[in-house]
């Protein structure tokens, strides 16, 4: 079954410190939303609220149409990890072993997310002698314990090596592929933006954007395109005889301005030249995520209308897309 997670005037304040204001988004199905602000913008409070581990002041957090404290079976409807910390004189399988009996799941599911995670080698070690980035793998499986519909995760990647970094991707990706809702914070763009399909940005408490990623791509205004092609001077002539500006090359891919990556794309697509890469130029869009949390950003102004015209509402065992590599995180 699909839930969306809808927030709505979320707002929580700690005596006089208002540490979400009016908060409003949702994570949809089948989609990964990363939810990304700096260090002490409120995204772990949203995130306590939708779990009912905090009580909002105003407004109302719902997944599936409800809140959930309500849901029928909560932990099986709804994977969770928050944090990392784990009991150091416990084994990565006791802790897994109790987290499985809380829930109901069967024994033999501990082994399946071992695998799933990477952890085989180190599920009878203690969870002590952990490094953070197997801390982080073990956090993701406890959360995927369940074969949850939903998956909330507080900076997941934070930890992790670059393979890491780019299994967890292609879980993540897997998982909504699936129709499950992904939701994870992330105080860097960098990290998240080849993983996410749409961004909520938060700065002090408050929206700054949401909506799908391209939509922040567009909106960083001249930005420079990265292309390339196995016919590169003929793809180079297409995107001249449409107005394009081509700046030579930059590690193997034409730079492109006077064009976003749709139009690239139709021009492409019109010369019958296929592509093997298309992107935007990293730093450009790192530059409008940090303007959006400065509060200089020019999606300032319409994030609320930009939440409220997100997309409408709209399982078997968590798969091992890949077998997750045994890899530096292990101490």
């Amino acid at each position: 079954m699909q839930h969306t997670v809808r927030v709505e005037g979320l707002t929580k304040k700690y005596g006089t410190v208002r540490a979400v204001s009016a908060l409003s988004f949702t994570a949809e199905p089948g989609r990964v939303t990363g939810f990304l602000g700096p260090n002490g913008s409120g995204k772990t409070t949203t995130l306590a609220m939708v779990l009912g581990l905090a009580r909002p002041d105003s407004g109302s957090a719902t997944i599936g149409g409800v809140p959930y404290t309500a849901l029928e079976r909560p932990a099986l409807t709804v994977g969770a990890s928050l944090s990392a910390d784990f009991h150091p004189a416990h084994t990565g399988r006791a802790h897994l072993d109790i987290a499985r009996r809380a829930i109901g799941v069967p024994a033999a599911r501990v082994d399946e997310i071992f695998e799933l995670v990477g952890l085989s080698d180190a599920a009878d070690r203690k969870t002590g002698g952990y490094s953070l980035g197997m801390r982080q793998r073990l956090a993701l499986g406890t959360a995927l314990l369940g074969d949850p519909d939903v998956v909330l995760l507080d900076e997941p990647i934070n930890g992790l090596d670059p393979e890491g970094i780019r299994w967890i991707r292609v879980l993540l990706r897997h998982l909504a592929s699936t129709g499950k809702t992904v939701l994870l914070s992330s105080h860097l763009l960098s990290e998240v933006q080849q993983t996410v399909d749409d961004v909520v940005v938060i700065r002090r408490g408050e929206l700054a954007f949401a909506g799908p990623l391209a939509e922040l791509q567009r909106g960083t205004g001249e930005h420079t395109v990265l292309v390339s092609a196995p016919d590169q001077p003929g793809l180079a002539a297409a995107l001249e005889a449409a107005q394009a500006t081509v700046h030579g090359q930059h590690s193997g891919a034409l730079r492109v301005t006077g064009a976003d990556p749709a139009a690239v794309g139709r021009i492409a697509l019109a010369a019958g030249i296929p592509l093997t890469h298309l992107s935007v130029e990293t730093g450009e869009l790192e530059q409008s995520f940090l303007d959006l949390i400065d509060g200089t950003g020019q999606h300032s102004s319409a994030a609320q209308a930009a939440a409220q015209t997100q997309h409408a509402p709209t399982g078997g065992p968590a798969p091992d897309p890949t077998a997750a590599p045994s890899e530096g995180d292990h101490a």
